[in-house]
């Protein structure tokens, strides 16, 4: 008896490895390099599985180790996928070529998670087209314009938050991805739905958007399973039945957007908000949008303004910190371009400050908030490297392209490690390779919010700026160090900061 279950056993165990290694000769019949130490079940992403580093750091890792070459082969778990480790070869996927590679690799089951799946990040086809054109409708310039006096008024309650912290004491010390966090909820609620987010009210932080939005996206070892099944293991979370998005939160927002849609189309007033925009949208296009699709657009102007912006906020708050110099360099061109506009911040102001592109672009470049891009095939073709090297790429494969190690490449970029805005001034902007700097992707999938995002993001450090300073806390540790995140980058243990009244 004993005998016959450990022969059960073993011929178990045999058959799994063959399962899970069944591809694992897939590069080496095509004849393209793969590197050495895949593993069973998790190919050369052990690490990742483990939670020892994040996905974006892994793949920074591969793609140093190789950039001697144009592209490799990698297994992604299980399955073969292709990274490609050029710039040139980064154009061809996502925009040359864009045809063959039109989808994002991460799918989502629009059954387990409706209102994320019209995210124009994860839809594709008439769906994609759609939701895009409704979108850059929102983001265009004039109605930018509109959405800055919102933005404005959270501004004005984050910097009364800021004097409430500082108190007597002149100085108060906080983790900057929190205090900026709070500013993007905030915006999220007044720009995008028109109501009071809370997030500045510590009295009801517990009722605030901030601690909804907190609970639903930070870095932790749930999130990071939910975020394993749903991007990287699909069936399986159609088999667990896991969702992006709990139910709890996707009724807040059906019932929200319902609610808001209903009065607006009524009233004659106009708000100054992206609801109000997709109303006259409607009424440009002579036809109601299914309230499904206005909720999935608000979860993506949620998703999209709050998370990703207050993260690149807390890595540029960091390298302002650490580099003194710029920070002044940045304070003098804030209080310089906003007495020309009499003190008030507006969207010509933002413009002016040429100085501050620059910043955000180099904190970009330095720490990505996505640190790679998931891309798939959806026509067969040929990718052929600069080294002569060429993959018949076949439909449905995989490509990743790491953003990180493009971005710091001493082929494209002069002493990279180095944080120095300069590079992105008048002088040497020309210089710059477009595809090995990909903070908000390339080509026709590019952030249909980058805008957006940038508009709110200036306008909270010249709020910032121009009244107080920012030092590093001892609470920081430096270099930083990622959490082990699947999708946005985390430092560990938070980046600290002393902020003092100038």
């Amino acid at each position: 008896m004993i005998v016959t279950l450990v022969f059960s056993i073993l011929i178990a165990v045999v058959v799994l490895y063959l399962f899970l290694t069944r591809n694992f000769k897939f590069w080496q019949k095509r004849g393209i390099p793969c590197p050495d130490g895949a593993l069973p079940g998790v190919g050369h992403f052990w690490e990742v599985a483990n939670m020892t580093i994040s996905f974006s750091e892994c793949c920074r890792k591969i793609y140093n180790a190789n950039r001697n070459r144009s592209m490799i082969g990698i297994y992604n778990f299980t399955s073969p996928t292709l990274m490609v480790l050029e710039a040139e070869l980064v154009k061809t996927v996502m925009q040359t070529s864009f045809s063959n590679f039109h989808e994002n690799g991460h799918k989502i089951d629009p059954n387990l998670d409706p209102l994320l799946a019209n995210n124009p990040f994860f839809s594709y086809g008439d769906k994609w087209v759609t939701g895009r054109k409704r979108l850059t409708y929102a983001f265009s310039s004039m109605r930018l314009k509109i959405l800055l006096e919102s933005v404005k008024q959270v501004c004005e309650k984050f910097e009364g938050y800021l004097e409430k912290k500082l108190g007597k004491a002149g100085k108060v010390e906080l983790e900057l991805k929190d205090l900026f966090a709070r500013f993007t909820a905030q915006v999220v609620t007044g720009a995008g739905f028109g109501v009071d987010g809370l997030c500045f009210d510590d009295e009801r932080e517990s009722e605030s958007f901030y601690t909804m939005s907190k609970s639903l996206l930070e870095t932790n070892f749930w999130n990071n399973i939910i975020f394993t099944l749903v991007f990287f293991m699909p069936s399986l979370s159609k088999i667990f039945n896991v969702r992006f998005l709990p139910k709890k939160a996707d009724h807040f927002f059906r019932t929200l957007i319902a609610d808001i849609m209903e009065q607006r189309r009524r009233e004659e007033t106009r708000r100054n908000d992206f609801l109000q925009l997709m109303v006259d949208l409607e009424r440009t296009e002579g036809d109601k949008f299914d309230l499904e699709i206005i909720a999935s657009h608000a979860v993506s102007f949620f998703i999209d303004g709050y998370e990703t912006s207050s993260t690149v906020l807390s890595f540029i708050g960091f390298n302002l910190a650490t580099h003194p110099e710029v920070q002044e360099k940045l304070r003098d061109e804030v209080v310089s371009v906003l007495n020309k506009y009499d003190g008030v911040i507006t969207y010509d102001a933002l413009k002016d400050m040429t100085y501050m592109d620059h910043v955000l672009s180099e904190s970009q470049r330095l720490l990505p908030a996505l640190g790679f891009l998931h891309k798939v095939c959806t026509e067969e073709t040929d990718l052929r490297g600069s080294d002569e090297l060429i993959c018949h790429v076949p439909r449905g494969m995989h490509i990743l392209i790491s953003v990180s190690g493009l971005q710091e490449d001493s082929r494209y970029w002069e002493n990279p490690e180095a944080f120095d805005p300069e590079r992105f001034g008048s002088e040497k902007k020309h210089s710059i390779e477009r595809f090995a700097y990909l903070p908000f992707g390339e080509g026709p999938r590019m952030c249909v919010g980058m805008r957006m995002a940038q508009l709110q993001m200036k306008a909270c450090l010249a709020t910032l700026l121009r009244k107080y300073r920012l030092e590093l806390s001892s609470k920081t540790r430096v270099p930083l160090k990622m959490t082990a995140s699947l999708f946005l980058s985390s430092a560990e243990g938070g980046i600290w900061a002393i902020i003092r009244p100038i």
